[in-house]
């Protein structure tokens, strides 16, 4: 074995290390330590990435070297190292990015648990990239389930944890019903690891024996990653989440965290319970149906909002409903969209929050847009990337944003029946939509100053912002490459 093939193993290792040193360490190095853990992981999943597009190959290995379904097992492609360092390259830039307001928003007996709850959420969201194994997927929800909610409770005043509270009481219910799906699935297959579970799937479902059983058991997992990623109508707890979290935490939730689910629930689909399966179910109708639903519910909520991270929030709902619209429509060209999307979304949401926070800080502290007036003029970089991130929202060539919505119309052309035009009305109204909110908000700040609530604008770091605004430019502009490599991923990824 190559030793490159032995990074995830060690950059979870080095995350659990950290997060352990970090609990006993002071502020300085518990911060310290953190930003070392990203930027190492970095390197890493980037080096594993390089190795596996090169080689045009995937591995796994059994840790342990136990049999199954004891044994816990991890895969390596390039699509799981191409998230992984996604997410470790946004966890970095939204955390370098947020610094200013971290210091103030965060009390400063919580900061040294801040920095842990960063490193735990690293590590899960690695180990649901890599894992093999299905319970182990859902000890890792639970681990960044905990995570989340800390960093949302980190900030001082009762709103963060009244919002954390919240947070935490969807997320338990998606993660009892994911661990429900679990057992049932065992019980009906006796198997854990993901290539056995699809072959006794496969098996089950092609005698007829325990359909209904595995429905179910499809539904509850499905069923209750949707709920934790944020999919229409289980949406109501994304406005109060990211409008009460430190913009750090708000991006890191937003572009990382519930990508990390949708993730995982990726891998199900097409490792565990199999496309021809999951099609023959009915659930793939459903996610379609919720999906678009979730594209223009959410971006109407975003629109009769007055607050500028609200706003936000809704976008979130609505773009999360492009990916599962994509998984919905059940085809390899829908999930190169999806993809797409994940990707467009982790790189455009952060910087979204993070600009937004400048802004408002220089405008008193103000959140509603009557306040925002001219506050680019006040706060000129965090207006410029602002821009940037309303015109990927729209969907502007040469951005991020555009690809997937390109790719989500050629795929919806290849689809026969009711679906083509479901999913071309559906992006027609949804970019419409997001122009009106959007683009509004993108004009309004650079209008002429209200001096009313003109203020000394309060620090911000433009340089990590702008490295995901660069990211977003180098996903938009460099499309063929990424999509190249995607193609590439798919093929190992599906089987």
């Amino acid at each position: 074995m190559s030793f490159v093939q032995n990074f995830p193993l060690f950059t979870i290792i080095l995350s659990l290390v950290c997060a352990v040193i970090s609990f006993a360490a002071n502020d300085r190095w518990a911060r310290g330590l953190t930003l070392f853990l990203l930027s190492a992981s970095i390197i890493m999943q980037a080096s594993l990435l390089a190795y596996c597009a090169r080689n045009h190959t995937s591995y796994a290995y059994m840790m342990g070297h136990y049999p199954a379904p004891w044994g816990n097992e991890i895969t390596v492609g390039v699509l799981e190292s191409f998230m992984a360092l996604l997410f470790a390259a946004v966890m970095l830039m939204s955390v370098l990015g947020g610094m200013p307001r971290i210091r103030r928003d965060i009390p400063e007996h919580r900061m040294r648990l801040y920095w842990v709850m960063i490193d735990l959420a690293h590590v899960a969201l690695l180990a649901l990239c890599y894992t093999n194994d299905i319970f182990t997927a859902y000890v890792f929800i639970e681990v960044l389930t905990i995570a989340s909610c800390c960093l949302l409770a980190a900030r001082d005043g009762g709103r963060p944890l009244l919002a954390a509270v919240r947070y935490m009481i969807f997320s338990l219910v998606g993660s009892g019903l994911f661990l429900i799906g679990v057992i049932f699935t065992y019980s009906i297959t006796g198997q854990l690891l993901f290539p056995q579970l699809k072959e006794s799937i496969a098996l089950l479902w092609a005698d007829g024996t325990y359909r209904f059983s595995m429905t179910v058991a499809i539904g509850l997992m499905v069923g209750g990653l949707a709920i934790k990623s944020g999919l229409f109508p289980f949406h109501f707890w994304m406005p109060d989440t990211y409008g009460r979290a430190t913009p750090a935490s708000a991006g890191i939730l937003s572009g990382v965290v519930s990508k990390g689910y949708i993730f995982l629930l990726i891998k199900i689909i097409y490792q565990v319970i199999g496309i021809e399966v999951f099609a023959a179910s009915g659930i793939q109708d459903l996610l379609l149906v919720l999906g678009i639903g979730g594209m223009v519910v959410c971006s109407i909520s975003a629109i009769q909002t007055g607050r500028l991270r609200t706003m936000i929030a809704y976008s979130s709902g609505a773009q999360i409903g492009y990916i599962y619209m994509g998984l919905g429509m059940g085809t390899q060209a829908a999930l190169l969209a999806a993809l797409l999307q994940i990707v467009a979304h982790a790189v455009t949401k952060p910087m979204l929050f993070l600009s937004g926070a400048g802004l408002a800080g220089a405008s008193g502290g103000h959140q509603d847009f009557r306040s925002l007036r001219g506050a680019a003029h006040r706060a000129p970089a965090a207006g410029v990337l602002f821009t940037i991130g309303a015109l990927s929202m729209v969907g502007i060539p040469i951005f991020a944003g555009f690809i997937p919505k390109l790719y989500f119309a050629t795929a919806a052309a290849a689809t026969a029946g009711w679906q083509v035009w479901a999913v071309w009305l559906a992006l027609g109204v949804s970019t419409v939509l997001n122009v009106l909110y959007f683009l509004y908000t993108a004009m309004l700040i650079w209008l002429p100053e209200e001096t009313e609530h003109a203020q000394r604008p309060k620090r911000f770091s433009p340089l990590p912002t702008a490295g995901l605004a660069a990211m977003n430019l180098a996903v938009g502009l460099g499309s063929a490459a990424v999509t190249e490599l995607f193609a590439m991923g798919m093929g190992l990824f599906c089987g």
